[in-house]
């Protein structure tokens, strides 16, 4: 076994971060954290898979923009809302979760912890709860919860968290980890909006963590913890003179300091100055009419004086002459910020308290402030338990469907496909051929196949071979007369048996022309297996052949095995094949825990099916005394961790079980049918176990990514 198959790629943490609602400080919170782990030496990486864009924002992506330019990281370019949906809209969710897992890849290698920033839920983001399921699933992620209390009581924040929470697995999950209420006692309008410009004591009673693990009622079991409460800081919000200025498409009449004053107040000023001199402070941006002159004047005057005002705007459209402006040259000198805006002094006022309160990603100042503080009120003690969080770690479908295209990439085989001239064997070998899985070679006759390909509107990848059988069965004649003449074949029975392609292929891949074959889309089982049995035979040490199928489910990957090869195997057999199916679990990546299958759970049936499970297992055991097996079990009770506490409490199989063995062919054949067409699973195989070189059965129903998915597995038994 090639050990570099046999590894998997590490896995670090992933904590996926997933918004309650909008305005909660999503980024504020990831970027907090992040820095957090940092300043814990936990070696972290950021990932936002989907780009967001909002309020017009034309990009670049906020998130990933502020991780590039405030830390070492380099995340990836996130993938465009837009065009995910697009994606998924003409190729379903899988191959943009691949997507997503090549990019999460290039960041993850190397992290203990990896942050993700999910999307969030709004009305023009329909599909941000079924891409956040999609994703998290395939990143096998662990859940952390962002939620504000926002002006309603607190019953409604628990609310929206138990909403939320039921979308991802419920409070029993195994993957909650808890939740961060950020913008505790921010200042918020009537309608929700944060307002920067509002009083904190016109906000009602204070929030504290203990009111929120008190009155919210998701909290109170303990079992979903609240990881860190991150109250409102007003440092946080004092946008940029520069910011109001892009917001109310000011020109700019002297630009000063504007690009770092920041601003506390806005005033509105109109009465005579011996009435507003209370407004000539650091911070404040002063909104004046262009009639109003003095006050200008007044405002230069406190600038000469060492006050830095965050600015002056003239409404109107107005501006001062340029004599006025000469005569406030020192106060200009000071930096003081001047600029003027086409709206009146009310309109004016109004539109500023509307900006966008993120933080523009050229702020660094407030980017710093802002991840420092977050990161100052995220726990410690609850960083360091997540380098060492024990849930096991499960190879989700999407997972293991990039895993099996990197290894196959890797290894450049070439594999023939005896039913070149069938629909969705043509389909698949093309995107096998575009996608770089393998270097397909279909045996068919070249016209036949451009037709068909014409027929279905394909157009065929130029590296895509066509070989006629016709042009080279001759070559491998005198091997296989050679292969079977103690059988007494004769140079014209070995003709007349290459009129098979299965045969033919098989030929070819005994002569070391291809690495591997794929039949059965139109051929049976048998008819595809029994050319390998007579030319390609066993591997040393296998007295026989069994199969096993790559059962993609919801959550994780499980092996089903024998599903298409012996019929009624004694417990020798079973056993052995438990063996092979254990040995492939470990050659994909997947740590196996065998569930040997039955219509009884442990000691509770008796009858020779039952016996010949219990013997299996025990012939197993003792071949293999570190392998995690079982049997009998019900199959709910290997799969369901609920059953698995009553039927079998002290299993370490039960409930967890990622390979199944069943009893009998007529077993495993009927469940794993009922499985993939009831639940729409992906099922790749069947893929055979034990002979010398590999060759693989397709189910006459496989759709075109069954097929694809047997080419990948294929030409990774190749390498081993």
């Amino acid at each position: 076994m090639n050990d570099k198959t046999k590894q998997s790629p590490k896995q670090s943490q992933c904590v996926y971060l997933i918004p309650t609602g909008p305005r909660v400080g999503l980024t504020s919170v990831s970027m907090g954290l992040v820095r957090a782990l940092d300043r814990n030496g936990i070696k972290a990486a950021f990932f936002k898979p989907i780009a967001q864009l909002f309020h017009g924002d034309t990009g670049p992506e906020r998130s990933t923009y502020v991780i590039r330019n405030t830390t070492e990281l380099n995340p990836p370019t996130p993938i465009p809302y837009a065009e995910a949906v697009r994606e998924m809209s003409r190729n379903g969710i899988d191959p943009l979760l691949e997507r997503v897992l090549e990019l999460y890849q290039s960041v993850a290698s190397d992290a203990d912890i990896v942050v993700v920033e999910g999307l969030i839920n709004m009305d023009e983001f329909e599909h941000a709860t079924l891409l956040n399921k999609g994703i998290a699933r395939a990143l096998d992620a662990s859940f952390v919860f962002v939620g504000t209390p926002g002006k309603e009581k607190l019953s409604s924040l628990d609310k929206e968290i138990r909403n939320t929470v039921s979308e991802f697995g419920g409070l029993r999950s195994e993957r909650l980890l808890g939740a961060i209420i950020n913008f505790v006692n921010a200042p918020l309008d009537s309608a929700g909006r944060l307002r920067p410009d509002l009083e904190l004591s016109s906000q009602g009673d204070e929030v504290t963590a203990e009111r929120i693990k008190t009155e919210c009622s998701v909290f109170k079991s303990g079992e979903f913890k609240l990881l860190a409460t991150i109250p409102w800081l007003r440092g946080m919000a004092q946008s940029r003179t520069i910011d109001v200025a892009r917001h109310l498409n000011a020109r700019i009449l002297h630009p000063g300091e504007i690009q770092t004053r920041r601003i506390q107040k806005v005033f509105l000023c109109a009465r005579n100055v011996e009435y507003i001199t209370h407004v000539f402070k650091a911070g404040h941006l002063l909104l004046i009419p262009v009639d109003r002159m003095d006050l200008f004047i007044a405002a230069c005057m406190a600038a000469m004086n060492g006050i830095p005002l965050a600015g002056v705007v003239f409404t109107s459209g107005g501006e001062p002459s340029p004599e006025i402006m000469k005569f406030c040259q020192s106060a200009l000198d000071s930096g003081l910020p001047v600029m003027t805006v086409t709206t009146d002094s009310y309109s004016t006022a109004t539109q500023i308290p509307r900006m966008n309160t993120e933080v523009p990603i050229d702020d660094r100042e407030r980017i710093d402030i802002g991840m420092n503080y977050v990161a100052s009120q995220i726990s410690r003690s609850w960083l360091k338990s997540m380098v060492g969080y024990q849930r096991e770690i499960r190879q989700s479908p999407a997972a293991f469907r990039y895993r099996l295209v990197q290894l196959a990439r890797e290894g450049k085989r070439r594999i023939v496909l005896p039913e070149g001239d069938e629909v969705r064997t043509l389909e698949a070998a093309n995107i096998c051929q575009r996608r770089r899985i393998a270097n397909c070679v279909l045996l068919a006759k070249p016209d036949v196949v451009r037709a068909l390909a014409k027929k279905k509107g394909l157009e065929l990848d130029p590296g895509l071979e066509i070989l006629d059988p016709d042009d080279v069965r001759g070559s491998y004649v005198d091997l296989l007369q050679d292969l079977r003449k103690h059988k007494g074949m004769d140079r014209a029975m070995a003709a007349s048996l290459l009129e098979d392609n299965v045969m033919l292929g098989t030929l070819m891949l005994q002569a070391g022309d291809v690495d591997g074959l794929v039949s059965g889309a139109v051929h049976t089982t048998a008819e595809t297996v029994r050319p390998a049995l007579q030319i390609i035979k066993t591997k040393p040490g296998n007295r026989f052949v069994s199969s096993l199928f790559f059962m993609l489910l919801p959550e994780q990957v499980c092996i089903y095995a024998d599903c298409a090869i012996n019929e009624n195997p004694d417990a020798e057999t079973l056993s052995e094949i438990a063996l092979q199916s254990a040995d492939s679990a470990e050659a994909f990546g997947l740590t196996p825990r065998v569930a040997m299958i039955s219509y009884s759970t442990g000691a509770s049936g008796s009858g020779s099916d039952v016996e010949k499970v219990r013997e299996a297992t025990e012939i197993a055991r003792r071949k293999r005394p570190e392998l995690r097996i079982d049997g009998p079990l019900q199959y709910d009770a290997a799969s369901t961790l609920s059953v698995a506490k009553t039927k079998a409490p002290d299993s370490e199989v039960a409930g967890k079980a990622n390979v199944y063995i069943f009893p009998d062919l007529n077993t495993g054949n009927t469940t794993y049918k009922a499985v993939q067409r009831s639940a729409n699973v992906v099922s790749i195989g069947p893929m055979l176990q034990g002979l010398n070189k590999p060759v693989n059965d397709l189910s006459r129903g496989a759709l075109v990514d069954d097929i694809v998915y047997t080419i990948a597995l294929t030409a990774i038994q190749a390498g081993q």
